[in-house]
C-alpha cells in the first residue's frame, strides 16, 4: 500500500485538492480534522493543564489557544510556548493515523492520502512513499487567507512564520499541484497526479509499523 503525504501552507488550497482525491475513492485523513476532535475530546484536559485558560465549556477555544502561545515568553531555558504544544499533540494525531494506516492496510487499499498542513516543517516527509504539494503564488494565497472570517495580517504572519516556505516545499515534494489554475484544470492536474503516484513502488508502510511498535515499547 502506498502512503502518500498532502501538504501545502495556509489558504493553498489541500481541502479542494483532497476533495478531488476522494471523488476517485481514495482513502485520505486529515491531521487538521484529527486535531479539531482532540480539541473537542480528550486532548482538552491536557491542554488546559499546559495552557491554563485555553478551554471552555468543556472544548479548547482556539482563539485562546493562539493568543496565550503568542503571548507566552520564551525564556532562557524554556520551551518555545508553539512547540510545546506540538509535543503534547502530535504524539495523539500519529496515533489515529496509524489507526487509519493499520485500517486501511488491512482493507487492501492500494493508496492512502494524509493530509498534514506542517509535513515538511515536523519532518513527516520520512514517513511516505511520495509527498503531493499543493501550492499558489502569495498574492493569491494572501488573498484568500484575509477573507477568512477573524483572520488579520497580524495572524496570517504569524501563522506564516512557523511554517517553511511555500518555495523549500517546492524543492522537497514530489508533485506539485497548482491551485491558481481554475478549478477544473486544478481537478484535472489532481487526477493525472493520481496515476503517476499509482506507478511508485510502497515501503512506507513498514516504516510506520517500526516506529510505532517502537514507540508502544518505549512508553
Amino acid at each position: 500500500m502506498l502512503i502518500v503525504g498532502l501538504t501545502g501552507s495556509i489558504a493553498m488550497g489541500k481541502s479542494t485538492v483532497a476533495r478531488f482525491f476522494e471523488q476517485k475513492n481514495i482513502p485520505i485523513i486529515s491531521a487538521d480534522q484529527i486535531v479539531h476532535d482532540l480539541y473537542e475530546g480528550s486532548a482538552v484536559p491536557l491542554i488546559e493543564e499546559n495552557f491554563k485558560g485555553s478551554t471552555k465549556n468543556g472544548k479548547v477555544d482556539r482563539t485562546a489557544l493562539f493568543n496565550i502561545l503568542q503571548n507566552q515568553k520564551e525564556d532562557k531555558g524554556t520551551e518555545n510556548p508553539f512547540k510545546k504544544l506540538e509535543r503534547l499533540i502530535h504524539p495523539l494525531v500519529r496515533q489515529q493515523q496509524w489507526q487509519f494506516i493499520k485500517s486501511s492496510f488491512e482493507q487492501n487499499e492500494p493508496l492512502v492520502i494524509i493530509e498534514i498542513p506542517l509535513l515538511f516543517e515536523t519532518g513527516a516527509e520520512e514517513n511516505m512513499d511520495a509527498v503531493v504539494l499543493v501550492s499558489a503564488p502569495i498574492e493569491i494565497q494572501s488573498k484568500r487567507v484575509l477573507e477568512r472570517d477573524g483572520m488579520t495580517e497580524e495572524k496570517f504572519d504569524a501563522l506564516l512564520s512557523r511554517q517553511m516556505p511555500d518555495e523549500e516545499k517546492r524543492k522537497k515534494a514530489d508533485f506539485i499541484i497548482d491551485t491558481s489554475l481554475p478549478i477544473e484544470e486544478t481537478r484535472t492536474e489532481t487526477i493525472i497526479t493520481l496515476e503517476k503516484l499509482k506507478t511508485l513502488n510502497p515501503g512506507a508502510y513498514q516504516r510506520w509499523q517500526s516506529a510505532m511498535q517502537k514507540n508502544s515499547i518505549e512508553n
